[in-house]
């Protein structure tokens, strides 16, 4: 490792690349730390500190809402902007159509993508806004016209920022910039959370943190080996003559990656279990009173952990089948093996081999599936075994942090092999 660092280092373009990418992550980070004014940052740390699922929702915006920085919405509705385009693009014809253009086609759906993700930043900034503002203490109290117009534009120009910045990254350095913007965030966070532990931890409870040591370094290994699994399906390729010699004939594999859809279902169970408490908190305050009773009890259903954690899995198991179903088309895979004359061994072209894909992605999602439902859940789990808040460093946070680490892992991998084959 630290032999294929100093030959990346002494390639001065890989070298500017870093450089570039260091640059652009410690601007986000100074940002992330300009507090918008008007409110007690100190109180709004401690009101996310004790609710998980807001806990786990700063996560995502990289401590950016607890801070209730410049950047609060971090790049949320970027990734939610994504992920509608690309589910579009698996529903809309045309979209679908762009996407197979090439070059010039995804560009364009990338334009479609920052325009989407304007609207969006606003209406969540706007949302946090009015949760926040809810309650018998309300942390952001009563906001004017000009105060709230100011923080959806201070909003939404902190997303579109961030925004830049992952694609400077993106383009210009190593890795995926959106990614490593969110892991940075995570790792920001990290020594809090371990330093608030050790204030909680009774000394008398030693135990607990050797437990907590053992679960985050078998959590570390597990979506390690998750992550880097793949099933690989033999394919074979007929002979076939072209322009007068004999080509094909050769055996290689299909790999189809154990978790196909990566942190995707989280993010969209994690979107969904938000609408429940926010609305519940709005409507609490309601004039009729059936209507502020019946939020009262959506709230308190879903501050029970038992309920919560079960739905929250469920949720997390049908969106990794729903996502994967989106991604991975076991008949256009079969289609094109047919077209370039390739073949699952034993299977007919066609119809038989879609469906000897759907048999063995399905044997797979239960799997992965079931995996990405206990790292979702785990720091539910630990807090009720242990009474220790560990959602930062266990469950989503190592899982993208793991996840990120290895896919720029392999970027840096590639480049130094590409530049290997140019210098030879």
């Amino acid at each position: 490792m630290l032999e294929k660092f100093k030959k990346f280092w002494s390639l001065k373009d890989l070298r500017n690349k870093i450089l570039l990418t260091i640059l652009m992550l410690l601007v986000a980070r100074f940002a992330a730390h300009i507090p918008i004014p008007g409110i007690d940052v100190s109180k709004l740390e401690q009101f996310f500190q004790g609710n998980q699922f807001l806990g786990l929702l700063d996560l995502f915006s990289g401590g950016t809402l607890s801070k209730f920085s410049i950047v609060l919405m971090g790049v949320a509705p970027y990734i939610n902007a994504s992920i509608i385009i690309q589910l579009l693009t698996m529903i809309l014809p045309k979209l679908e159509a762009l996407s197979k253009e090439g070059e010039e086609g995804r560009r364009k759906i990338n334009q479609y993508t920052r325009l989407l993700t304007v609207p969006l930043a606003a209406l969540q900034a706007y949302g946090m806004m009015v949760f926040l503002s809810q309650g018998d203490q309300p942390l952001l109290g009563t906001l004017d016209f000009t105060a709230v117009f100011s923080l959806l534009v201070v909003g939404t120009a902190g997303t579109i920022f961030l925004m830049w910045l992952g694609e400077l990254i993106t383009q210009l350095g190593i890795g995926n910039g959106m990614s490593l913007l969110i892991t940075l965030g995570i790792i920001a966070g990290m020594p809090g959370a371990i330093r608030n532990i050790a204030v909680v931890l009774d000394p008398s409870r030693a135990w607990s943190a050797v437990f907590l040591v053992a679960i985050l370094v078998l959590e570390v290994w597990g979506i390690t080996f998750v992550q880097e699994a793949t099933r690989n399906i033999p394919v074979s390729y007929a002979r076939r003559v072209r322009g007068g010699q004999l080509v094909g004939g050769v055996s290689t594999h299909l790999p189809i990656r154990v978790n196909v859809a990566g942190v995707i279902p989280i993010i969209f169970a994690l979107s969904l279990m938000l609408f429940p408490d926010m609305i519940g908190n709005f409507l609490s305050q309601a004039q009729t009173p059936w209507i502020a009773e019946s939020a009262k009890a959506v709230t308190k259903f879903f501050q029970n952990q038992l309920y919560y954690g079960i739905i929250y899995f469920a949720l997390v198991i049908g969106f990794t089948f729903f996502y994967t179903s989106i991604v991975f088309k076991p008949t256009d895979i079969a289609e094109n093996l047919q077209k370039q004359g390739g073949f699952i061994p034993g299977l007919r072209p066609g119809s038989q081999t879609s469906d000897y894909l759907k048999f063995v992605i399905l044997r797979i999602n239960v799997f992965g599936s079931i995996f990405l439902g206990l790292i979702a859940i785990l720091p539910f789990v630990l807090k009720a075994m242990t009474g220790i808040n560990t959602l930062v460093i266990s469950g989503t946070g190592i899982l993208i942090l793991v996840s990120v680490v290895l896919e720029t892992m392999r970027q840096i991998r590639a480049q130094i092999a590409m530049r290997s084959y140019e210098i030879s």
